[in-house]
């Protein structure tokens, strides 16, 4: 059994066969986060990977049905860090998922430089806008603002947590591409792959993938664009499969 406070509810993971807890008014996983799962490099049989800003868990939860590794969670607000680690019991990975709670810009000097194989990260998208116009709930404004982590911090943490020769994905929007490079170069990685993800044909990319190598070679690949609806509003064969297992 697990225990659900307040407006939680348990959900399931389709593809993977798990349960997650949500809740609406506190944070439920998009998309995006499925995606980042499913589009980074992952060793298969060992290895050690973190997921930065992990909210309720989402990410670690979906990489562990396609890695035998361990994985670890960071998350800095106290109540997704709860659901995250109640979701790990609950699914009975307490043995390869562990969760820490804390900033990532402390994690290097708390989990140790270098240390990991993988790194995933699906931080806030949008930089900081003014008192008024930002979400009244605390717990949606701090996922969705760079309220108490940069671009800048994330990417930096990851590099600096991340091997050399290791990988580092992200998930973020379009508009913010050539700010993630340069900052990926400037703290030693390497973009290597970008998947751009397209709501429809014919629509503009509204979110891209993207994954890099620390010290690696300059060589980038732009990966066959994702599109996630049809034409009926439908979800495509790939989400599908990507959610749901369809094959």
């Amino acid at each position: 059994m697990v225990e659900l406070k307040e407006d939680e509810r348990l959900d399931y993971l389709l593809a993977e066969n798990l349960r997650i807890i949500q809740s609406p008014s506190v944070f439920a996983f998009s998309l995006d986060a499925v995606l980042l799962a499913r589009f980074v490099y992952v060793p298969i049989q060992k290895g050690n990977l973190l997921d930065l800003c992990s909210g309720n868990g989402v990410i670690p939860l979906f990489l562990s049905a396609r890695t035998k590794g361990n994985i670890t969670g960071v998350e800095i607000q106290e109540r997704l860090y709860d659901m995250a680690v109640r979701s790990i019991q609950y699914n009975g990975l307490e043995d390869r998922l562990h969760m820490v709670h804390g900033d990532l810009k402390e994690m290097p000097k708390q989990l140790g430089y270098g240390k990991y194989d993988v790194v995933t990260c699906n931080p806030p998208y949008f930089t900081t806008p003014p008192k008024s116009e930002i979400n009244f709930n605390e717990h949606l404004a701090i996922a969705r603002h760079e309220i108490l982590c940069t671009l800048e911090d994330a990417i930096k943490s990851a590099s600096d947590l991340v091997r050399q020769g290791g990988k580092v994905a992200f998930v973020h929007r379009p508009g913010r591409l050539i700010d993630i490079i340069t900052l990926m170069r400037q703290y030693r990685l390497e973009p290597k792959r970008i998947r751009f993800v397209y709501p429809k044909a014919g629509k503009d990319a509204n979110t891209l993938l993207i994954e890099a190598i620390k010290d690696g070679s300059p060589d980038l690949k732009i990966e066959q664009p994702l599109i996630v609806y049809n034409e009926k509003d439908e979800y495509t064969k790939e989400i599908r499969e990507i959610l749901y297992g369809e094959s």
